[in-house]
């Protein structure tokens, strides 16, 4: 099965897909929250169940919002500007 088959299979079953994958990150969350040890934690915060995943899903949040941000102020340009 080549890649653009498996894209268009995906494609054609995305509420299977997205049920799967909120299946997936709960029961990450749940083995962090349940089977991890958070007795080598560096700080306070890290106890909490889900705080690197939090941080990380926060992390790329802020890095999409910024790149948008710096390529608006002039690094996109028009589609037509080497035409000109």
């Amino acid at each position: 099965m080549d890649l653009a088959k498996l894209l268009e299979y995906l494609k054609e079953r995305t509420d299977i897909l997205v049920k799967l994958s909120y299946l997936v990150l709960g029961l990450l969350f749940a083995y962090d929250a349940l089977l991890l040890d958070k007795t080598p934690a560096h700080t306070w915060i890290e106890h909490f169940p889900g705080f690197w995943s939090i941080f990380g899903f926060g992390a790329c949040v802020i890095i999409i919002l910024v790149s948008k941000w710096y390529g608006k102020l002039g690094i996109m340009t028009r589609e037509d500007y080497y035409d000109n």
